[in-house]
């Protein structure tokens, strides 16, 4: 399941602390960085009932009071989980490698000042809305298959027939070339260049 980056989920505004339960414990199974929540209104004992992992002793958790107070890592983008006219369908979404996904309240989704705060806003294709828990597990199942290293399908139904590619590392960056820093030591030593000045005199 190794994969570049990390990423992030919460909530903005839940209500119902089973909906934010599976949220916590589906993002603890799938490895993410944290979780958060900004505006919730819930009971942590309500949580715990459904969050059967206890996500919140192994993982990160920041509660924020409103959008303005969200706090983010450097790099990291936001992206907004909502049905909007303009949202990009998630089978179509290239997942930055630091990514922070926010889930809106039941029936009334993400704020306007929290869509302003995303860096992209996704929708999952579908007929009608679903339970923010599972959409939230749609997301980061799709991450993981599209940026996790897996052996390819097959093009007929069953198992791979190949095995996944290995992990390569990549070459080191120099400022200079091989061969400008060679030339360093090709250079006659201090002791040549003095004899040479000495033989002119």
């Amino acid at each position: 399941m190794s994969m570049r980056g990390y990423f992030g989920i919460g909530v903005e505004g839940v209500s119902k602390p089973y909906n934010l339960g599976n949220v916590f414990r589906t993002a603890h199974a799938f490895d993410a960085a944290f979780v958060f929540t900004v505006r919730a209104c819930y009971t942590q004992e309500e949580v715990a009932k459904v969050d059967t992992s206890d996500a919140l002793s192994a993982l990160p958790f920041y509660r924020f009071a409103d959008v303005g107070d969200l706090v983010l890592p450097s790099g990291a983008q936001v992206v907004g989980i909502e049905l909007t006219d303009d949202a990009v369908d998630l089978p179509s979404f290239r997942h930055p490698s630091r990514a922070v996904y926010v889930l809106g309240a039941e029936r009334v989704g993400l704020s306007a000042p929290m869509l302003a705060r995303c860096d992209h806003v996704i929708k999952i294709p579908m007929r009608f809305s679903i339970n923010l828990g599972v959409a939230g597990a749609l997301v980061m199942y799709d991450r993981l298959m599209t940026l996790g290293r897996f052996a390819p399908r097959p093009v007929r139904p069953g198992g791979p027939t190949e095995p996944a590619p290995e992990h390569r590392h990549g070459r080191a960056f120099f400022r200079t070339t091989e061969s400008e820093r060679l030339e360093h030591w090709r250079r006659p030593p201090p002791l040549a260049e003095v004899a040479e000045a000495r033989s002119k005199d």
